[in-house]
C-alpha cells in the first residue's frame, strides 16, 4: 500500500458525499438543537481546527508533536491578556495578533524542535510545552493555576457598525463553522501544492528528499509554524467560546488529545482530523457518562476506555474512521453489483 493509499489523501467519492451530509447537518444543527448541544458542537469544531493544524505535521509532514497544545493555549492567553476588564476588544486586530504570537512561538520553538528526529523531535516538543506550562502555572502575574477569565467576547464591530454578534450562541457557533471550512479548504489546497507534496515526501523518505537537493529543514520549519498559526486560531476561538483560560490548555494531556483525534479520524487529508475530533468528544461524553456497576464507577475510568477504544481501532482500522467508512461502503457497493 502506497503512502498516499494509507493515509487517504485522495478521498473517495463515497466518503466526499456522507462528508457533504455532515456538513449539512452541521448547516441546520443550531435549528434543530438546544442551546447546550450548540455549544458543544462549537466545542467539537474548535478542536477540530486543532486537530487539523496537528494533522499537519503528523498526518502530512510525519512529525509526532507532544507539545503542540502549547500554541493553543498561547492564543487563548493573548485574548485574555489583551481584552480589557470592563469592555470588549475588537476581533478584527486581536484574532490576527493572537494568532501571530503563536506562529512565532511555533516558528521560535521549530527553529531548534525540528534539527532533531523520531523519538527526539518527541521529546523536545513536549519538554518545550512543559516549560510554556510551567512559565504560566507558577506565574501569578500571568494568571497563575488559577488561569484568566475573559468577561467579555470580542467584538465585531467595525466603524459603528456590527455585522453580527459574538454573544449569540448561533452566531459564535457559524462564526466557527466558517472558520473551520476555511481552515480545511486551505489545509487542502497546500496538501496538493508543491510546498504539501514536499511535505508529504519528507514524510515518506527524508534522506531521498535532501539528496534530491530539497531544503528539508526549511520545509518543515514552515509546517510546524503554519501548523502553530492554526492551534492558535483554534485557541483564540476556545477563549472567545468558554470565557476562561488557564494552564492545563497547554499541558501534555491537551496535546495527547489531539494526536488520538488524528488517529482517530485517519492521518494525512484533514476531513479524517474533523471526523476523530467530533468522534473523540463524543466518545469522552459516553465514556464519563457511563454508570456504576456495583461498587466500581465505569464513568471515573473513562481514560480506560478511550485508551482500549483507540487500541482496537489502530490494530483492527489502522486507517482510522475514515478508512473504516471506506471500507465498508465499498464492501456495501460489491455486494449491490
Amino acid at each position: 500500500m502506497s503512502a498516499q493509499q494509507a493515509n487517504l489523501e485522495i478521498l473517495p467519492v463515497s466518503i466526499r458525499l456522507v462528508l457533504g451530509m455532515g456538513l449539512v447537518a452541521l448547516l441546520a444543527f443550531p435549528f434543530a438543537g438546544t442551546p447546550f448541544y450548540t455549544e458543544m458542537v462549537t466545542r467539537m469544531m474548535i478542536m477540530a481546527i486543532f486537530a487539523m493544524s496537528l494533522d499537519l505535521l503528523q498526518g502530512v509532514t510525519g512529525l509526532v508533536s507532544l507539545g503542540h497544545a502549547a500554541y493553543f493555549g498561547l492564543a487563548g492567553y493573548a485574548l485574555a491578556f489583551l481584552t480589557p476588564q470592563g469592555q470588549a476588544i475588537s476581533l478584527w486586530w486581536t484574532l490576527p495578533v493572537a494568532v501571530l504570537a503563536s506562529g512565532l512561538a511555533a516558528l521560535l520553538i521549530g527553529f531548534f524542535a525540528v534539527r532533531t528526529h523520531g523519538i527526539y523531535f518527541i521529546m523536545v516538543t513536549m519538554a518545550f510545552a512543559q516549560m510554556v506550562f510551567y512559565l504560566f502555572f507558577d506565574n501569578k502575574v500571568l494568571g497563575g493555576s488559577d488561569g484568566l477569565y475573559i468577561n467579555f467576547k470580542p467584538s465585531a464591530a467595525m466603524f459603528g457598525w456590527v455585522p453580527f454578534d459574538l454573544d449569540s450562541k448561533r452566531v459564535l457557533y457559524y462564526f466557527t463553522l466558517a472558520a473551520l471550512l476555511l481552515v480545511y479548504a486551505f489545509l487542502r489546497r497546500l496538501l496538493f501544492s508543491p510546498f504539501g507534496r514536499t511535505l508529504s515526501g519528507i514524510r515518506v523518505n527524508e534522506h531521498r528528499m535532501r539528496a534530491m537537493g530539497y531544503g528539508v529543514f526549511g520545509y518543515k520549519l514552515a509546517a510546524f509554524t503554519v501548523a502553530g498559526a492554526l492551534a492558535g486560531l483554534a485557541g483564540y476561538l476556545w477563549g472567545a467560546q468558554t470565557g476562561y483560560i488557564n494552564p492545563e490548555l497547554m499541558g501534555f494531556h491537551m496535546s495527547a488529545h489531539a494526536i488520538m483525534m488524528v488517529i482517530l479520524g485517519g492521518m494525512g487529508n484533514f476531513a479524517g482530523a474533523i471526523v476523530g475530533a467530533f468522534a473523540f468528544e463524543y466518545l469522552l461524553h459516553v465514556f464519563k457518562d457511563l454508570p456504576t456497576v456495583g461498587s466500581v464507577n465505569l464513568g471515573k475510568h473513562w481514560q480506560l476506555w478511550m485508551g482500549l477504544f483507540i487500541v482496537l481501532l489502530v490494530v483492527f482500522a489502522p486507517r482510522g474512521i475514515l478508512g473504516l467508512v471506506e471500507k465498508f461502503l465499498k464492501r456495501k457497493g460489491s455486494s449491490n453489483e
